[in-house]
């Protein structure tokens, strides 16, 4: 059996940039066990949050290592020199000339040890079976300097890692991924030298001593150390007190049942969540994620950790739908109980964390009136607008304040949920921005006052639930042209200045499935409505891809059956989804009614938070749908509860009745619109009224209304309608499909979805965009990409996969195309003065008239390239591949051959 093992090159997370002057030290550490432990099955943290008291400050470990043979392991770093350490007294350090006159670093170490092992025994699996160690790491002492001071000594001494350790070359035992996973036989470091980090780590005694893991609790042992048990939710039931004449047990196999037993599953351990949750840019980041990917969960672990790291901060989550409040700050309080070992807890009074609707009212600020506050400047309401609608009116408010008032810069950092929401069409637009973007980003300080551009800014979004705009949140369209690759490429130590989530872990697959196809219109007769294009952003959402996507041509898409995230299908064993069609509205609400109540007495659940009943359509038509639902259900006997409304059975959100926060009331059924619903799930979902979307079933935003209600459950949905429309034979033909949909592309969709890097930067390309200077494409996906005449001066491509692309006329001036493969691909007068090509593949690419003057190509394969009338003065080609290149015409001087085989297959300067 394999054993599980984080992605390779993302297994060591940096959670913030090293990039001040007194963590050179610090930094030394983190690269020696990057080294040493590259080879092992482990992952590993630059400053992991758990977060113990120390003085007035908390403090999170150093460097900690969790390994699948050694278990856990705190690194605590001292860069300290010798003669800056006065005394040791047990485990207290004193210092001089030292950031800090004392210190116990061993003793804090083991708290935070302690701490992370605590939450494993709270796993019966786990429980006193993980190896702990702790180990201080002094990078500028030597041993022989330590032992001439006597601190050997000392009976408290730690282990210890001294400046040799670090630098001697290590390396671990690697990993055998054909082992049992029952069978840990014992694995003798390699080491080139002695006592290197490699060998010093596994020899030092454990402070706690566990048991070799298995793979299931190594797994364990990973979600642990996500939090993803801080999420799972309890089994157990409170019944509540119900309007019928008699309860009947749970039935065996029940839903209750079922989701009892998916509860005590925990999610796979996901490197990217993990990376995503735990990093702090050090500027602007933008998270893309499709729906239930978990957007929301990573904002308020990110949110949590930045304030407990930088409580000095001020920092705002902000969402525009309202009913969001109460699920942020209950993520948020989990995640600081978490970090803080329970010691820290979300409070509403707190001012530098705080969690904000976009608008704010009359009761409750929101970031518009915190800064118009701030301002000076007395904030508008939705009545005070042109508009009088909450979207629009809020891009009308900050455009008058934008344009009437000095933004004062309050903020730090700022995290934005749902950011589509808040997304408007061109004529509401500021200065060719998005108004409520550009006031946010006037309110941040910057991070580096030698780069005020560069302010953090954090939004998460997903286009195919917009509402309101079908604008998609590029950093182009939300801060204008001079910012639109702000948020391309990474940060130092690997941190991505966007992130793009491919995994729902939310809705079982042969409902998301079907909320893809419907969503974007694949199987509707005449043609795509909006959706994905290319073959890899299909591939990226784990669809398997034949044909291509051009007019005419029959496309297949195959979901791969490893992206079963949610495994409610595999006990449930009977369709997860059901479509119903009822002659008249009554009907519909009778059987509606007739499930709930089935749901309540058969199967068990709750009515509150796993049961949900949407209501489909526009505005009016929704508003009056969702009181006849309301008014049938509790003629009926049941319980319901309309959001922003203060109680159960309550239908109109009178001044008095009202709390437009409460999405949720314990003994009721919700029933919602959808924008309220946006952000909310449930267990069993009822979508009702999809005649309303049906009628009307081209307009791209009613479309993108029925794929957000389709990924709102966890668990189980019933779609129904009434009447007869196309649209219903449409839905029957992608249930009917399972996995897999045949059909014909016929013309490029209203609106285009990409879901990679480069996807993205080809929908620009097609909507105009030329201008991509200094963006960062390192190791993007471009194969036979259409980019011709665009400016990529000073572009990172290094590893790119360029092959057969179209970049006739492309500006490449000093653009790093290291590594990068450019068969076949067509060049003809493309400008690469200066551009490094090293190691680069070219041939039988065009590079006709191209000016490639000092440019540097050594080891580059230009086998069979055609380089007519090109200028390659000044180039360095050494050991270049020209063989069977046509060079004729081309500028050949000052270039460099030493080593270079020429077009004849001769060796430059051996014999010439």
């Amino acid at each position: 059996m394999a054993i599980y093992r984080p992605e390779e090159n993302r297994k060591f997370i940096t959670t913030e940039s090293i990039g001040k002057s007194g963590q050179r030290g610090e930094s030394r550490v983190w690269s020696a066990v990057k080294i040493a432990f590259a080879n092992r099955e482990c992952i590993a943290y630059w400053r992991y949050p758990i977060f113990s008291q120390v003085g007035k400050t908390r403090k999170e470990p150093d460097i900690l290592i969790a390994d699948f043979e050694l278990g856990l392991i705190v690194i605590e770093v001292k860069s300290v020199r010798i003669d800056q350490i006065v005394a040791i007294n047990g485990h207290r350090w004193e210092f001089c000339n030292f950031y800090t006159s004392d210190a116990s670093p061993y003793a804090q170490a083991e708290n935070q040890l302690f701490a992370l092992l605590g939450y494993c025994d709270r796993e019966p699996l786990l429980r006193r079976k993980v190896n702990g160690r702790v180990i201080i790491a002094l990078p500028l002492i030597t041993e022989k300097q330590w032992r001439e001071k006597g601190f050997h000594l000392l009976p408290s001494c730690p282990p210890i890692l001294f400046k040799e350790h670090l630098f001697k070359l290590t390396s671990s035992p690697s990993f055998h991924p054909h082992r049992e996973a029952s069978i840990n036989p014992h694995f003798p470091a390699k080491e080139e030298g002695t006592g290197g980090l490699g060998l010093i780590i596994p020899q030092t005694t454990p402070i706690i001593k566990g048991e070799n893991l298995n793979e299931e609790q190594w797994k364990l042992l990973l979600s642990v150390l996500s939090g993803t048990p801080v999420f799972r939710q309890s089994s157990s039931k409170i019944i509540p007190k119900l309007q019928f004449p008699e309860v009947v047990s749970p039935i065996p196999k029940s839903r209750a049942s079922i989701l009892a037993k998916a509860r005590q599953h925990l999610s796979e351990f996901d490197i990217q969540q993990e990376r995503i949750g735990k990093q702090i840019p050090p500027g602007a980041q933008r998270i893309r994620g499709i729906a239930g990917s978990g957007k929301t969960v990573l904002l308020c672990q990110k949110a949590a950790n930045m304030h407990l790291k930088h409580p000095e901060w001020d920092i705002a989550l902000v969402f525009f739908s309202r009913s969001l409040y109460d699920p942020i700050t209950q993520q948020l309080d989990k995640w600081l109980r978490r970090f803080s070992s329970g010691e820290i807890k979300f409070d509403r009074t707190n001012q530098k964390l705080r969690v904000l609707h976009a608008w704010g009212g009359k009761n409750q600020p929101g970031l518009y009136s915190v800064i118009c506050e701030a301002a000076g400047v007395l904030p508008l309401t939705v009545y005070d607008t042109d508009s009088k609608q909450p979207n629009a009116s809020l891009a009308e408010a900050c455009t008058l304040l934008l344009q009437n008032a000095m933004i004062p810069q309050i903020f730090d950092a700022i995290l934005i949920d749902e950011g589509q929401d808040l997304i408007v069409d061109e004529e509401l637009k500021f200065e060719g921005k998005q108004p409520f973007y550009w006031l946010t980003y006037q309110s941040l300080r910057p991070v580096e006052l030698e780069h005020p551009e560069q302010r953090r800014l954090i939004w998460a979004y997903d286009e195919a639930q917009s509402l309101e705009s079908l604008n998609l949140p590029t950093a182009g369209e939300l801060f204008g042209d001079e910012l639109a690759l702000m948020v391309t490429g990474e940060y130092a130590d690997g941190i991505k200045k966007s992130e793009i989530l491919q995994r729902c872990y939310r809705t079982p697959t042969p409902i998301l499935t079907v909320a893809h196809a419907i969503g974007m219109g694949l199987l509707r007769p005449g043609g795509m409505l909006s959706g994905i294009t290319r073959s890899e952003d299909w591939k990226a959402l784990g669809y398997e891809v034949t044909g291509r996507f051009s007019p005419g041509q029959q496309i297949t898409l195959k979901c791969a059956n490893d992206r079963a995230f949610n495994i409610i299908p595999e006990f449930w064993k009977k369709p997860v989804l059901e479509f119903d069609i009822y002659d008249d509205r009554q009907s519909e609400l009778t059987a509606l009614a007739h499930n709930i109540i089935y749901n309540l007495k058969c199967d068990n659940l709750k009515p509150s938070r796993e049961i949900l009943v949407i209501v489909l359509g526009c505005f009016g038509e929704a508003i009056e749908l969702e009181t006849q639902v309301a008014e049938f259900l509790m003629s009926q006997g049941i319980d319901i509860f309309i959001p922003g409304t203060n109680n159960c059975n309550i239908l109109t959100p009178y001044p008095e009745y009202s709390n437009p926060n409460k999405f949720w009331c314990e003994g009721g059924v919700t029933v919602s619109r959808i924008h309220r619903a946006k952000g909310n799930e449930a267990d069993m979902v009822y979508l009702v009224g999809l005649d309303n979307i049906a009628e009307n079933e081209s307009n791209v935003k009613l479309r993108n209304q029925l794929f957000i209600a389709l990924t709102r459950t966890r668990g189980w949905l019933k779609l129904s309608g009434i009447g007869n429309y196309p649209m219903y034979e449409e839905i029957r033909s992608a249930i009917a499909s399972g996995d897999t949909f045949n059909f014909t592309f016929d013309r490029p969709p209203k609106q285009a979805i990409s879901v990679t890097a480069a996807g993205e930067l080809l929908n620009l390309y097609a909507a105009g965009a030329r201008n991509f200077q200094n963006a960062d494409w390192r190791g993007i996906y471009l194969a036979g990409a259409n980019l011709q005449d665009t400016n990529c001066i000073a572009t990172q491509l290094n590893n790119a996969d360029l092959r057969n692309a179209q970049l006739d006329g492309i500006k490449l001036v000093i653009a790093d195309l290291g590594n990068a493969d450019l068969s076949n691909a067509s060049l003809r007068k493309a400008k690469m003065m200066g551009a490094i090509l090293r190691n680069a593949n070219l041939s039988y690419s065009d590079l006709s008239r191209a000016d490639l003057s000092d440019a540097d190509l050594r080891n580059a394969k230009l086998v069979g390239a055609k380089l007519v009338g090109a200028n390659l003065s000044g180039v360095d080609l050494r050991g270049a591949d020209l063989t069977g290149a046509d060079i004729a015409g081309a500028d050949l001087s000052d270039v460099n051959w030493m080593g270079t085989i020429m077009p004849d297959r001769k060796i430059y300067g051996y014999g010439n």
